[in-house]
């Protein structure tokens, strides 16, 4: 089983025990309001995203990690690589996404985080780029892309939902 520990965290796979937690955080709207339309999901939607998640690990030996907090044992979300199908004009490409209640904002743990998961992208599983993609003002998410070393690549309109994304990317000579 994959398993990254940070200095807080414990980047891991998903168990059954996280979907009630995940199911919350999925059901803020300030936490989702960035995220695709913006709405909600619910426990269904959820789980049915987990499982999503962890069939990609099985197929591409990467995915989305559940973010455990090492002091408590809390689940506070997820961190980790995706392939981006939902815009084919940055394929082929790996992302990385991270999403946390909003209890864990402001502390640096998304970008504790997915710094683990990059480095884990570009050293134990050998990507040269990864790209992260938000919509357009979410400053929280591009400080992190930042934060990583990203720059900006390019701007693009969602195809399903016309808002307005930033993809920003790093390779394997800029990481540093």
């Amino acid at each position: 089983m994959t398993e990254i520990r940070t200095p807080r965290l414990l980047l891991r796979r998903w168990t059954e025990q996280d979907l009630a937690p995940m199911a919350e955080i999925n059901a803020d709207p300030d936490v989702m309001r960035w995220i695709r339309d913006g709405s909600v999901l619910d426990p269904e939607q959820t789980a049915a995203a987990i499982e999503r998640w962890e069939h990609e690990w099985d197929d591409e030996g990467f995915g989305l990690f559940a973010v455990e907090l090492l002091a408590s044992g809390e689940l506070a979300g997820f961190t980790g690589l995706s392939i981006p199908w939902f815009l084919p004009e940055v394929l082929p490409a790996v992302e990385i996404g991270w999403r946390l209640g909003r209890q864990f904002w402001g502390q640096g743990y998304a970008s504790e985080a997915a710094h683990a998961a990059l480095e884990f992208a570009l050293e134990d599983r050998g990507l040269d780029r990864v790209v992260s993609i938000a919509r357009a003002g979410n400053d929280a998410s591009e400080n992190v892309m930042r934060k990583l070393g990203m720059e900006l690549d390019r701007e693009i309109t969602h195809p399903e939902y016309g808002h307005r994304l930033t993809v920003h990317a790093i390779d394997l000579t800029q990481y540093h």
